[in-house]
């Protein structure tokens, strides 16, 4: 299992290596991500029997991502048309159904992987386009990330108390408070990257790090909710598109916001 963790690592170092200098392949592959992470999700749904519309969501999904990429911008808050277009679809999707039950569950379902999965990791497309932004984008996948194997090295050596076994068995304070080291420490090492002094570079360290781990166990929620293990299996020993991109999908919309202010 480590060998094959170890491998995918590699596989996905690579990849992200190869494709940030190029900022249209990098949306280009951030919309392949979301596309994967939205089958697993709605898959997911699916298996714990709710009525949920994956090709539609998926779709939809796919449009947030790439109107960023192509720079549509018609509007201020543009996004929030493809979300309310969602909303309206759905609602006239049930007028084909045969009974009533269960309709709030499926829209709402379908809604949030949307919003969830497409709208919060498309933010990764809104910071690579940023001027500066591909040292912008960097910082916070090391933060992030880092902050990630943090966990599991510190976790896996010191672990003895657990976080929240209700939600995830396997997550320890010690694991968490090696993740909040690993990101300041990365995020001090990215200094050139970013324009923010050591105090504010600190805190926003720090918020970043509690953030990730928050979409983490969020998405670990979602998982104890569907009974199952790992989201997919398409990195071996790692599991999922979902597994691996759930503490950015909650660090990439802040972190964007903070850098839109400056």
């Amino acid at each position: 299992m480590l060998i094959k963790r170890i491998i995918s690592s590699i596989v996905l170092i690579s990849i992200v290596s190869l494709v940030i200098f190029f900022d249209w392949l990098c949306a280009l592959v951030v919309t392949l991500f979301i596309i994967a992470g939205l089958y697993e999700y709605f898959r997911m749904l699916e298996k714990k029997g709710i009525k949920i519309y994956k090709y539609f969501g998926i779709g939809m999904g796919i449009i947030i991502p790439l109107s960023i990429m192509l720079k549509f911008e018609p509007t201020k808050n543009w996004e929030l048309l493809f979300i309310i277009l969602a909303l309206f679809f759905l609602i006239l999707m049930q007028f084909k159904r045969r009974d009533n039950s269960g309709v709030i569950v499926d829209i709402s379902t379908t809604l949030f992987g949307i919003l969830y999965v497409s709208w919060f990791f498309s933010f990764l497309i809104k910071i690579r386009y940023l001027p500066g932004g591909l040292g912008y984008l960097a910082a916070l996948l090391l933060i992030t990330k880092l902050g990630d194997i943090g966990a599991f090295l510190v976790g896996n050596s010191w672990g003895r108390h657990p976080l929240i076994p209700r939600i995830s068995p396997k997550k320890t304070v010690e694991g968490s408070l090696g993740s909040l080291a690993f990101s300041v420490l990365t995020a001090l090492a990215c200094r050139s990257f970013l324009p923010f002094n050591n105090g504010q570079l600190l805190l926003i360290a720090i918020g970043l790090n509690i953030l990730g781990q928050l979409g983490d166990l969020s998405e670990s929620l979602l998982k104890r909710d569907c009974q199952v293990k790992d989201s997919g299996n398409i990195f071996p020993g790692m599991g999922g598109v979902l597994d691996e991109i759930d503490s950015l999908l909650f660090t990439a919309p802040v972190f964007y916001f903070i850098l839109a202010r400056l």
